[in-house]
C-alpha cells in the first residue's frame, strides 16, 4: 500500500496529482481545506487543498473479480471466538465527516478505544483460548492483544453483514503485514485503508455539453428505479444545468411510465415513451438535443432469459461510447438474493451499482460484497423517498466508517 499527500488550488487539482504518480486507481482517503496562517499569508496567499491519497498492491486491479474467485478465497481465520460485551454504538454519523484526515483519525479513536474497553472486559486483552505456556511467544506470532483485537474487528464486519470470505481476506491481508510491536491504532488506520482501496473510487454521472449521454437503469421490480432517475434528473439540472430528458422503456408497468410522466411535469422536462429499440433509434435525432436521457427499462425478473434479452438490446441500440449503465439494487436485499440478480445484469453490459432504501437497514455490508463480487464502480446511494434530496455520491471513506462502526 503507498500513501503520499497532494496539495493543489483545488480538491480535484490534488486529486489529479496524485493519479499522475499513484496512477489511475489512487483512492481518496482524506481531504482538507488549509488556510494560509498570520495577516501577511492570508492577505497575500490562497487557501490550499491537501489531498491523502493511497493505491494498492498493482495486481490487484489487474484481475477481474469473478465470483468463483470470490467463492474461492481462504476459509476463515479469525472466527469470532472472543464473547463480545453486546455494547454497540453508532460510532460514525452517516455524513460525511467535515475536517477531512482530523475527522477521519477522531472517529477511528474513538472505534479503538471501544475495541480496548471490549478487550480489558474479556480479561485484560486474553483471547478466548487454551492459554499457552509460560513466556513463549514465537516470534513470527503476533501477541494475544493484537490477535485479539483482529478478532473483534473481524467480528466487528460480519455483525455488519461482510460475508465472511471478504472479512477473512481484510484480516489475513492486514496480518501479512503486521509486526509484533505493532499498536492497535496502526492496526485499525490499515484495515480502514484497507477498506476504502478495496472500495474504489466512485464513479458517477458526468455531463459532456453537446455529446449526448444515455443513462441506462437496469435492475428488479420495486428496488425504486423510477424515483431514483427522478433525484438524478433534477440534480443534473440544477448543480450541472444540463439539458435533460426521460425516456420511459418499461411500458409493461403503466404505474411506472405515469410515475416519471408526473416527475417530468413538475421538473418541466420531456418524457419519451417507447416500445422497442428499433423506436428508440427512430428518435435519437429528436434526443440529440439533450446532454442527457435517462432511460427508465422494465424491472422485470432476472430469471427470465427473454426479458433480459429485451434489456440487452435497448442498451445495445446505443453505442456503448454514448451510454452508461447503472444497477440499482436495494441495499435490503438478501446476499443470496444480490448475488442472482448480479450475475444476470453482469450478461447485459458493464454497469455501475446503485444502492437504494439505506434507511431501511440497519447494516451495510452488502455494498461491500457486491463491490467485492462484481469489481463495479459503486456510484449512488438514497436513503429515503423525497425527490431530489434523498440520494448522494457514493463516499467510500463513509462506508468504511460504518462498516467499522457496526450498524444502529
Amino acid at each position: 500500500m503507498n500513501i503520499k499527500t497532494f496539495k493543489g488550488k483545488t480538491e480535484e487539482e490534488a486529486m489529479e496529482l496524485a493519479k499522475k504518480e499513484l496512477g489511475e486507481h489512487a483512492v481518496k482517503m482524506a481531504s482538507r481545506k488549509v488556510e494560509p496562517k498570520g495577516f501577511f499569508g492570508k492577505l497575500f496567499s490562497q487557501p490550499v487543498w491537501e489531498v491523502t491519497a493511497a493505491v494498492d498492491e498493482p495486481d490487484v486491479y489487474e484481475r477481474t473479480i469473478s465470483r468463483k474467485a470470490s467463492t474461492d478465497a481462504g476459509e476463515a481465520r479469525y472466527m469470532p471466538s472472543v464473547n463480545g460485551t453486546g455494547k454497540q454504538e453508532r460510532l460514525f454519523e452517516e455524513k460525511k465527516a467535515e475536517g477531512g484526515s482530523n475527522a477521519i483519525e477522531q472517529k477511528l479513536d474513538n472505534l479503538k478505544k471501544l475495541f480496548e474497553e471490549q478487550i480489558r472486559d474479556q480479561g485484560q486483552g486474553k483471547p478466548a483460548e487454551e492459554p499457552k505456556e509460560k513466556n513463549e511467544t514465537p516470534e513470527n506470532e503476533l501477541p494475544d492483544k493484537n490477535i485479539a483485537f483482529l478478532r473483534l474487528i473481524f467480528r466487528q464486519l460480519i455483525e455488519n453483514e461482510v460475508e465472511e470470505q471478504y472479512a477473512n481476506q481484510i484480516i489475513t491481508e492486514i496480518e501479512a503485514s503486521l509486526k509484533k510491536e505493532t499498536d492497535v491504532s496502526k492496526i485499525l488506520a490499515n484495515i480502514y485503508q484497507k477498506i476504502v482501496l478495496k472500495l474504489g473510487q466512485t464513479k458517477t454521472l458526468e455531463v459532456v455539453s453537446g455529446k449526448t449521454k444515455y443513462i441506462f437503469f437496469i435492475g428488479p421490480t420495486g428496488v425504486g428505479k423510477t424515483t431514483t432517475i427522478a433525484k438524478l434528473a433534477f440534480s443534473l439540472m440544477e448543480q450541472k444545468k444540463a439539458k435533460v430528458a426521460l425516456l420511459a422503456a418499461d411500458t409493461y408497468r403503466i404505474a411506472a411510465v405515469d410515475q416519471l410522466r408526473t416527475y417530468a411535469e413538475i421538473m418541466s422536462i420531456p418524457l419519451y415513451v417507447i416500445y422497442s429499440e428499433t423506436e428508440l433509434t427512430e428518435q435519437k435525432d429528436e434526443l440529440a438535443k439533450y446532454d442527457v436521457v435517462l432511460v427508465d427499462t422494465a424491472g422485470r425478473s432476472h430469471r427470465s432469459k427473454e426479458q433480459r434479452d429485451d434489456i440487452e438490446r435497448l442498451i445495445h441500440s446505443v453505442p456503448e461510447t454514448a451510454r452508461e449503465v447503472y444497477l440499482v439494487l436495494s441495499a435490503t436485499t438478501k446476499y443470496r438474493d444480490l448475488v442472482k440478480i448480479t450475475e444476470a445484469y453482469s450478461e447485459l453490459a458493464e454497469y455501475r451499482l446503485i444502492f437504494t432504501k439505506l434507511d431501511e437497514t440497519g447494516t451495510i455490508g452488502n455494498i461491500f460484497n457486491i463491490k467485492m463480487l462484481t469489481g463495479a464502480p459503486l456510484s449512488y446511494a438514497t436513503n429515503g423517498q423525497n425527490v431530489p434530496d434523498d440520494i448522494s455520491r457514493m463516499d467510500p471513506q463513509n462506508v468504511a466508517r460504518q462498516l467499522l462502526g457496526g450498524g444502529n
